[in-house]
This record gives structure tokens, C-alpha cells and sequence, in this order.
């Protein structure tokens, strides 16, 4: 999404991804990015959630406004309600 990003601001329309995906979201550099630490899917929050879902979305919004150079990278500071780890397949092989 962070280069598809980088094409919709070329044509002068303000962009914020939502990634919680922050060591790839360094690499591709999208103009303005939110990091939420939650796991993949989630990353407005849990199902239901609504007062997370409003926070992160007004974070986001308060981005597009406010950021002042391109790359920009913000850690939100919402925390996921239980503790997650990544757990990765095992190889079938």
C-alpha cells in the first residue's frame, strides 16, 4: 500500500496508512504512516471495539493534517488488550 501511497499523492491527494507491519512500513517509506502494535487484521483494534476503533482513526486523520515532511512513521499509543505473539507456520517439508 505504501507505494500506491507515493502514486496517490503524486496527483496532490493526502494519504495515511495503517500498518502493523512496522519493519517492512520502514523499508517502503509511504508518505505518512500510523504503526499500531496489534496483530495483523486488527489494525483498528478488536471487533466491536468501538472507542479503539474512533481513537486510531482520529489519530490517522490528525496525521494527514499535521505531518510536516514525507516518511513520516508514528507509533500510536494504543495497546492491544492481551498479550500477542507471532507465531509463524511450520514448514510441511
Amino acid at each position: 500500500m505504501g507505494l500506491v501511497a507515493r502514486v496517490v499523492e503524486e496527483r496532490g491527494i493526502a494519504t495515511v496508512c495503517i500498518s502493523t507491519g512496522r519493519d517492512l512500513t520502514a523499508q517502503v517509506m509511504p508518505p505518512r504512516t500510523l504503526f499500531v502494535n496489534h496483530p495483523m487484521g486488527n489494525a483498528f483494534g478488536a471487533p466491536g471495539d468501538v472507542a479503539m476503533q474512533r481513537a486510531i482513526l482520529e489519530q490517522a486523520l490528525n496525521l494527514a493534517v499535521n505531518a510536516d515532511h514525507g516518511g513520516v512513521l508514528v507509533d500510536a499509543p494504543v495497546a492491544w488488550p492481551t498479550p500477542f505473539t507471532f507465531a509463524p507456520a511450520q514448514s510441511r517439508m
